[in-house]
Formats: structure tokens, C-alpha cells, sequence
């Protein structure tokens, strides 16, 4: 794994980390706030990794029992473990990394200098681990513990991936394929996959209603109310509550983005109609 992929940034820690539940002690500052949740994960994979026959399926079985009495620790370290892993198999199906797909990765994680030999140790494991990524995949469905379809730290998974696999301005066959079926895998249902895929493929074509994930032709008001849930779903605060890192609040500004501009033109049609 190049290290590059991991090279340290400037951290961008804003005010959402103020509302962010289960840190693990009172931080003096928010930079502090950020570092502490990885030195958990950092220490977490080394001692997880150290074990030469370790796979991914180990790791995230462990996520699942290390963290089992902090559960909004453990949905925070399993969406990075998650997407860490998934990122390697992706490259894997892929066959090369870009330095776009770096630099889209380095949006969703800015990994502390002194974590980024442990982050780079799990890349590697599972770029390397011969379990296929399905296997995994279903381990780390179990996590999300609602163990109903749709589940919404699955989704934010499966969005972070669009967003890497885009990076290079094409999503390749390949990819394509490894992106449907984790959805599969993580019982995302075809409308809810649809508006992930459209929000990153279709760009400005892209059919409001398949964004919204509401069928042409309902009512308005139902509309209205699906909306209005989407955006609720987004606010920073309930992104982080899900366990998703600060860095990933970019990410849903732009999903928020097309979801406010599909809602207008539904709209701007439904008024000249």
C-alpha cells in the first residue's frame, strides 16, 4: 500500500464535533476530540492485525466484541473499519489506484501521522486477505444491529464508496459490479441504491424522483414529507450520531445539495403544470 494514500493533512475540525456522543473522555480541545476516537481505532488495529493469520473477518468480528459496551464508539469504528476494507477489495476489483481516488479518500479520512501506519496495516490486510470481499461485507451488515433492510450507516458506506470510485470521473465496470453487490449485500433495496447511484452518476440529468426515491405521480404532500425526512436524516448531527467521521459532512453537503436541487425541480414542474 502506497504511502501516500495516508499522507497526513491539515485537520478541518468544526463545530459539529461539539455535538458528537461517545467520546471517550472529555476533551480539552476538538483536535483532541479527533485524535482520541483514533488512537482508539489506531490501537485497535494493531492489536487486532498482529496475528499473521488475521483477515478483515477477523477485524470486524472484533469490532463487533471489543466495542460491544459502547455501542456509539463501535458504529464509529466500524464505519471507518468498514470503509477502510471496502476501499482496498474496491481497489483490488479495480486493479490500479489513482491519485484521484487517493485525494477522494483523504476527503473522508485525514488520518493522524501517528495512525497511519496501523490505517495503511488494515489496507493492507485486506487488499492482501484471499476471503472474498462478500464474506466481510455480510460481517460488517451484522453491525449496523438494526438488522432491517436499508439500513442507514450501510447507505453512508455505500454513498462514501460512490464517492471514492467516481474520483477518476468514471465508475468502471468493474467497480460498478463490486458497488452493486455490496448493496445486495447490505439489503439496500433497488430505490434507495438508484438515488445513491444518481446523485453521483447522472450528475444535473439526473431524474428528481429517483434522487428523492419517490415514485413520479404521488402526491405532493407525500413528497413534501419525504423531503423533508431525507434532510432530517442529513444534519450533521445525525450523520455523527451514525458514526460517521467529520470529514464525511462534505460528502453529505453535497448529497444534501442534490437533494435540495431534485426537490426544487419537482416543484418548479408540479407549479407550471
Amino acid at each position: 500500500m502506497p504511502a501516500f494514500l495516508f499522507a497526513p493533512s491539515i485537520p478541518k475540525v468544526t463545530h459539529h464535533l461539539r455535538h458528537c456522543p461517545g467520546l471517550i473522555e472529555p476533551p480539552g480541545s476538538l483536535y483532541e476530540a479527533r485524535m482520541s476516537i483514533w488512537d482508539r481505532l489506531g490501537d485497535f488495529i494493531a492489536r487486532v492485525s498482529s496475528s499473521a493469520s488475521s483477515g478483515v473477518a477477523d477485524v470486524v468480528e472484533a469490532v463487533h466484541t471489543v466495542f460491544s459496551g459502547d455501542p456509539d464508539l463501535r458504529r464509529r469504528v466500524a464505519f471507518s473499519v468498514a470503509m477502510i476494507a471496502l476501499s482496498a477489495k474496491m481497489a483490488k476489483a479495480d486493479g490500479i489506484v489513482t491519485q484521484d481516488e487517493v485525494r477522494a479518500f483523504q476527503e473522508i479520512f485525514e488520518v493522524p501521522p501517528s495512525e497511519t501506519r496501523n490505517v495503511a496495516r488494515l489496507y493492507d490486510i485486506a487488499k492482501q486477505d484471499v476471503a472474498g470481499f462478500e464474506i466481510y461485507a455480510k460481517r460488517m451488515a451484522q453491525l449496523c444491529g438494526s438488522g432491517h433492510a436499508n439500513c442507514m450507516m450501510l447507505e453512508d458506506i455505500l454513498d462514501g464508496l460512490f464517492h471514492i470510485a467516481k474520483a477518476d470521473g468514471l465508475i468502471h465496470e468493474q467497480e460498478g459490479q463490486f458497488l452493486h453487490r455490496i448493496a445486495e449485500i447490505f439489503r439496500i433495496d433497488e430505490t434507495h441504491y438508484e438515488a445513491i447511484l444518481s446523485r453521483h452518476v447522472n450528475l444535473g440529468a439526473a431524474d428528481p424522483y429517483v434522487v428523492l426515491g419517490i415514485e413520479r405521480g404521488r402526491p405532493f404532500e407525500e413528497i413534501r414529507k419525504r423531503y423533508r425526512k431525507l434532510i432530517s436524516d442529513n444534519h450533521p448531527d445525525r450523520l455523527i450520531a451514525r458514526g460517521l467521521p467529520q470529514e464525511f459532512i462534505k460528502i453529505a453537503t453535497t448529497r444534501v445539495a442534490a437533494i435540495n436541487a431534485a426537490y426544487e425541480m419537482i416543484e418548479r414542474g408540479l407549479r407550471h403544470a
